[in-house]
């Protein structure tokens, strides 16, 4: 058992490395997924949060009862919604009203104020990111938390996980996959690997309907259709994204991403959000391109309960022309 931790705070972190036992027998390769859905607040943006506050309280910046305003998919508000109430703020997050309705509703039992807003491109000056920062300047005492192009967000990765990553992995590791919404976990992670191992294969995956696999492998930031997945993706190049390695890239359709997510509950015990089976599907794919052998790792960003009436709801899939995945009956004697 590890020491016991000061409060919430002193609880991120720390996550455990899954073996994914059934991908890494189906591929020859060890792939590894970094448990960051058993962080406190349930998911890897609690490091980010935690990293910003951080930074923003060692400069001033914030300062006790201050205000932290966001605009976010979700993850990255719960995260700040709990360590505002520990460490004495108010949240203030700004959502699109299209994302699920178990994290708005989990945003506002945490507490925070929560202004649901139309889902619009981030050239649109109501975008939500767009309009947190502008609530933000209008509040006295307000701190921006701006994950997007807060580099602390991605030095809270370089500074937790990534050290957590390769000493869980005694400095053995061939590949890092992930997809990135902000960048500060991809980022983060490849900045510190590629320091350790110059030979750590950096892989981006991404959804369909963003427009970083384009930039990636063409240098252009072209989007092609959509996908239902939540927080990942972007039409534009981040701050925390804008200098980091990609020796590859792999897109990921949401078919695919649905079928990862399910076997990884019937096989893995793994109760898994979208973003995860982009993640893992990618590292799958990665596997195959690099060959038996090799050990492969991603992150498993937050749990299925935030999706239940979502991914995990037949009827809703239909709607968006998604078939719900099927288990195959147990085969007794």
């Amino acid at each position: 058992m590890g020491a016991i931790s000061k409060g919430f705070s002193e609880a991120v972190g720390h996550t455990p490395l899954i073996r994914l036992r059934a991908l890494s027998e189906l591929t020859g390769c060890e792939i590894l997924g970094k448990a960051e859905f058993m962080n406190p607040g349930g998911s890897v943006k609690d490091r980010a949060a935690l990293g910003i506050l951080m930074e923003a309280e060692a400069s001033g910046e914030l300062r006790p009862g201050g205000t932290v305003v966001e605009g976010t998919a979700g993850n990255t508000g719960i995260g700040l919604a709990h360590l505002c109430n520990a460490r004495g703020y108010r949240a203030l997050i700004v959502i699109p009203e299209t994302q699920s309705a178990e994290k708005i509703g989990l945003l506002r039992s945490l507490g925070a104020e929560v202004r649901t807003v139309p889902a619009v491109p981030y050239a649109d000056p109501n975008n939500y990111v767009r309009l947190s920062g502008r609530i933000a300047a209008e509040i006295p005492g307000a701190v921006w938390a701006n994950q997007f192009d807060n580099l602390a967000n991605r030095r809270a990765h370089y500074n937790s996980t990534a050290p957590e990553i390769w000493e869980q992995c005694d400095g053995r590791i061939d590949a890092w996959v992930a997809a990135t919404g902000t960048g500060g976990t991809y980022a983060g992670v490849a900045l510190f690997l590629k320091e350790r191992r110059e030979a750590v294969r950096c892989v981006l995956a991404d959804p369909d309907g963003s427009a970083l696999y384009s930039w990636a492998t063409s240098g252009e930031l072209r989007a092609e259709g959509s996908s239902i997945t939540e927080g990942i993706g972007n039409s534009r190049v981040t701050a925390n994204l804008a200098d980091a390695p990609i020796d590859d890239a792999v897109r990921i359709d949401d078919q695919e991403a649905l079928g990862t997510i399910y076997q990884m509950l019937w096989k893995e015990g793994l109760f898994m959000g979208g973003s995860v089976g982009i993640n893992v599907a990618a590292a799958v794919e990665t596997a195959r391109r690099l060959g038996p052998g090799h050990r492969i790792v991603t992150v498993l960003c937050d749990g299925g309960d935030r999706y239940r009436s979502r991914l995990y709801d037949r009827d809703w899939l239909a709607g968006r022309g998604l078939q719900q995945p099927q288990r195959l009956p147990l085969v007794s004697g």
